[in-house]
């Protein structure tokens, strides 16, 4: 029996009819006088107003900032205006950085470093705003020293060396780390994922990610790691249109590399020794399907975090679309995100910054797994290491390494 348009095609506007949308646009991403970045003016997304948050508790988690650079990072994930959480001390090596954000974080501690910040015994958690070469070796110490840890992305960085230790301490800790990665809770992604876990994909068979980010002067960052930056050392705005939606991880990879005619991808010019600006990975992902993964700073008036997913029931691209069992597993899911706390905004990337901050705060206090733990953080990061070495042999397939869940 064939099939009808009508049946053949859902939205999610379908499946979501007697549901309030409820679409703002917020304006506190630049109070900070953040610079004009790709992804902080996205702050357009939808959530579900019948939905709202319940508190559930009067405790307050007490957490230290970390890291006030070129991004701000540190307050834009909603952390200091969280109704369950209390800022309890900041930290930045540039004394100038630390009293911004003691001012921008409404807390009246600081400490030189976050050294001297883990010497604190009554911080709970710490969140890692800090360079991305750093990441991984601060996240260590900080569960070494029994608090919780975020990081701003990625977990790892250009060397596969500390990925294992990492994996390892924070199994043998017991305590929460998660990583920001600010496509999970992009509108479409949420969408994606809980089409996924519904069944409605059915097998996912091709995903595409793309993170274009143009910038002609390069953005300042501590130690100059952004200058010449391969792009695969920063693969997981991309990754996360596979990896936030299914929870899979990649197997081996293919990848192409192409010389930028910018002087800072000169690799005389970097201390990366990095000729490429774009790179396309192809993926064979952990549920047998494929990948294409773009990551360029070479691309002048296109940008952003995109993606689509195929599956054997249906498509997402801006909506979903699907057939006989895609339309069965989907027809009843809302696939709009719930409200946040109140005073927490959604902020920037799509929306993406407030969810992910209190998914931090909420899984500690639940004492459950935040979405993007350590197996899903070394899945979106390895990958893209792992890449640039193929790229750097002409495309060689390589395999990549695997992490269980625990």
């Amino acid at each position: 029996m064939s099939l009808s348009r009508r049946q053949f095609l859902t939205t999610a506007a379908a499946s979501t009819s007697a549901v309030v949308i409820m679409s703002q646009q917020f304006s506190s991403v630049n109070a900070q006088n953040v610079p004009n970045i790709a992804g902080f003016d996205e702050t357009q997304t939808k959530f579900d107003e019948t939905r709202p948050w319940e508190k559930y508790t009067d405790r307050k988690l007490r957490v230290g900032l970390v890291g006030y650079g070129v991004c701000k990072f540190s307050t834009q994930f909603g952390l200091q205006n969280h109704p369950n959480v209390e800022i309890v001390a900041v930290s930045d090596l540039i004394p100038e950085r630390c009293q911004a954000l003691a001012r921008d974080a409404r807390c009246a501690k600081t400490y030189p470093s976050l050294e001297e910040m883990l010497k604190d015994d009554s911080i709970e958690a710490i969140y890692l705003a800090t360079d991305a070469p750093s990441h991984c070796r601060q996240a260590i110490e900080t569960l070494k020293r029994g608090k919780h840890v975020a990081v701003a992305v990625p977990a790892v960085f250009g060397t596969l060396d500390e990925a294992q230790e990492l994996y390892d301490t924070v199994k043998k800790s017991g305590l929460v780390y998660t990583m920001f990665e600010t496509t999970a809770y992009r509108d479409s992604c949420y969408q994606m994922r809980q089409l996924y876990r519904a069944g409605a994909f059915g097998r996912m068979v091709y995903t595409e990610g793309e993170y274009y980010h143009y910038d002609l002067n390069g953005l300042g960052s501590y130690r100059d790691w952004r200058v010449g930056l391969p792009p695969m050392f920063y693969p997981t705005h991309s990754n996360g249109f596979y990896c936030c939606v299914t929870g899979g991880s990649f197997t081996e990879v293919s990848c192409m590399g192409m010389p930028s005619i910018m002087p800072r991808f000169q690799p005389e010019n970097n201390a990366h020794k990095n000729p490429f600006g774009t790179e396309i990975a192809l993926f064979r992902t952990s549920e047998g399907g494929m990948a294409r993964m773009a990551v360029s700073w070479d691309t002048p008036h296109y940008g952003g975090e995109k993606g689509r997913c195929r599956g054997d029931f249906g498509t997402h691209e801006n909506h979903w679309q699907a057939v006989g069992v895609g339309v069965e597993k989907s027809k009843n899911l809302n696939l709009l995100k719930p409200a946040l706390p109140p005073g927490v905004e959604p902020g920037g990337h799509g929306g993406s910054h407030g969810y992910l901050g209190h998914d931090f705060v909420d899984s500690i206090l639940r004492n459950r797994k935040p979405l993007v733990d350590v197996k899903m953080a070394l899945d979106l990061s390895v990958s893209g290491i792992v890449a640039h070495q193929s790229a750097l042999k002409d495309g060689e397939l390589i395999k990549i390494p695997q992490f269980e869940a625990f």
